[in-house]
């Protein structure tokens, strides 16, 4: 997703007029507004059917609902949200703003001569987030399944009464002939060891 491609943007307004001038200026700058709503309620849901590139938010300022449906949104199917507030914020409803997934946070309304550094801008900040958070989300995942390999190596050396790294070679060996992935059948020996006091080399085998 890289403006100044043409954007798909669901639009939230519920002043007419003002919703009239947002989507002038969008289409000027050669993006559609496939659906307006009055507000963010069941936000989500109209991302799943609608299926956006953006999503444009134009209030006084984000209350509580709207701020809960973005954030519902943000986690589960995450978009660009460009917020233009007619009020200024304090910097806690800034921040709260930004919490639950707004990319640019625009105060005085949509100005046309803005819109494209707005929307490039906005862009930009939703992809590097969105890079960091599967990159956490890689490492987080990584961290975890060394806690379960470490953990089935204790379990095996403990019941086979071996060494750290033949334990290893058990474990690798097993889920190598079964084509599992190594955390995966450390976690299948974890459950079947942990279900007996004494284990066997046979056991290992029995896990997948």
């Amino acid at each position: 997703m890289n403006s100044p491609e043409p954007l798909r943007i669901l639009l939230i307004d519920k002043d007419p007029e003002r919703a009239s001038q947002v989507c002038q200026a969008l289409r000027h700058e050669g993006h559609e507004v496939i659906r307006q709503r009055p507000d963010a309620t069941g936000l989500t849901a109209a991302v799943a059917r609608d299926q956006p590139d953006m999503v444009i938010i134009d209030m006084d300022s984000p209350d509580r609902d709207t701020l809960e449906n973005m954030s519902t949104l943000n986690t589960h199917a995450p978009r660009p949200i460009v917020f233009f507030a007619d009020q200024p914020g304090d910097r806690a409803t800034i921040h709260a703003a930004v919490k639950a997934g707004v990319s640019a946070y625009v105060v005085d309304g949509i100005q046309p001569e803005r819109v494209r550094s707005i929307i490039d801008s906005a862009v930009a900040q939703f992809e590097s987030f969105q890079a960091l958070r599967a990159e956490l989300e890689e490492t987080r995942s990584a961290l975890e399944d060394r806690k379960v390999i470490e953990k089935a190596k204790g379990l095996i050396m403990r019941h086979e009464n071996c060494d750290e790294e033949t334990a290893y070679r058990m474990l690798r060996s097993s889920a190598m002939e079964h084509s599992e992935r190594l955390a995966v059948m450390a976690g299948r020996v974890i459950n079947l060891l942990e279900r007996h006091s004494r284990g066997s080399a046979g056991a290992i085998q029995q896990a997948s």
